[in-house]
């Protein structure tokens, strides 16, 4: 049973990618509040059982944050 998810960011294509919650997201939103401007990211999830054991990776996401 899917408990929650992992989301990972990373600034190149293909990773490599930096986990960036430490408990699992239990809803299907995440607030990435500690992007750069002018930085383009990308971002993938795992989703996580009850007994912490991960899924691979989702397809890979991109965003790109304007500069001011």
């Amino acid at each position: 049973t899917v408990v929650g998810y992992y989301v990972y960011r990373g600034t190149q294509s293909g990773g490599p990618y930096t986990q960036l919650n430490s408990t699992p997201v239990t809803t299907t939103t995440f607030d990435d509040s500690t992007v750069t401007s002018g930085q383009t990211y990308y971002y993938v999830v795992t989703a996580v059982d009850s007994n912490n054991v991960q899924s691979v990776y989702s397809n890979q996401v991109v965003a790109a944050v304007p500069s001011p």
